[in-house]
């Protein structure tokens, strides 16, 4: 049994056909799936959907290329969500962090959102999700600052989210106590950075992610990406390891347990099976 511990199920994607896409991901032996907010308003619409549905959970928070929209009516938002965290299925605050590729918000206002959404998260004792391209070092630097200033976990701190960086780099970030999830650009032919990674890291703290709609693994680039589609993933990180596919889903469904909590035991069900 496999779990998504990145999916964005919202927004219009999904609206016509997501009863058939839960069903799919079902017969594909998924147990659980993680659904991500990146927006006040995504972060309620993925709230419905955990609530219409068992065995999705959710993350909120407000993703670095949304972070022109931070504000302490934002963040009072979110708080209010997070008051009512179980009731709402949330397990982690993200995604959250640093995006120097596309620089859709000010640097300094992503940079001031990630630390307060750092600081928030601590204070509800919740995971975080880390989006960092492009920027790893400063976002280094902002969590070697947090956990300095005591406003971040000293274990199950969160998962770096679509991982891109190096070994090198896995290995300087594995003392804060971050997980690392792979996404389908393992399963690409040209993908050297993400596989050297999968291939080093310990196996504790390894888990995958669909990250859908978008990074669709191979065989289905170039279509929309959903969670079905995750035991292919899987199915590579097992190939990089030298391990079975079995143990991969035992392993990595293990760690996203480790990391989110108890609530990841809930069974996916069909929609149809909900209503």
């Amino acid at each position: 049994m496999w779990i998504d511990t990145h999916a964005h199920l919202d927004g219009e994607t999904y609206e016509d056909d997501l009863a058939a896409v839960i069903e799919r991901a079902v017969e594909a032996k998924l147990r659980h799936i993680l659904n991500i907010g990146c927006t006040p308003e995504s972060a309620r619409e993925v709230i419905a959907q955990a609530q219409a549905v068992p065995g999705i959970s959710t993350v909120i928070g407000m993703h670095p290329h949304d972070t022109n929209q931070w504000s302490p009516e934002a963040e009072a938002e979110y708080r209010a969500l997070l008051d009512d965290r179980e009731r709402n299925c949330i397990v982690a605050v993200g995604e959250i962090g640093l995006d120097f590729h596309y620089d859709y918000s000010p640097r300094e206002q992503q940079r001031a959102a990630f630390i307060a959404q750092l600081k928030m998260a601590y204070e509800y004792d919740l995971p975080v999700v880390i989006h960092s391209r492009e920027a790893h070092a400063e976002t280094l630097e902002i969590l070697t600052a947090a956990r300095a200033g005591g406003y971040l976990r000293t274990e199950r701190t969160g998962v770096f989210h679509c991982y891109s960086g190096s070994p090198e780099f896995a290995q300087r970030i594995l003392p804060l106590g971050f997980y690392f999830g792979f996404d389908g650009p393992i399963t690409f032919k040209n993908a050297r950075m993400p596989v050297a990674a999968a291939a080093t890291i310990p196996a504790d703290r390894l888990m995958i992610e669909t990250d859908c709609p978008y990074l669709t693994p191979t065989p289905f680039r170039g279509e929309r990406n959903e969670p079905s589609y995750l035991p292919y993933i899987g199915a590579r990180l097992a190939e990089i390891r030298g391990i079975t596919v079995a143990a991969c889903a035992e392993m990595t469904s293990r760690n996203a347990l480790e990391l989110f909590g108890p609530y990841l035991e809930t069974r996916l069900a069909p929609v149809s099976e909900t209503r």
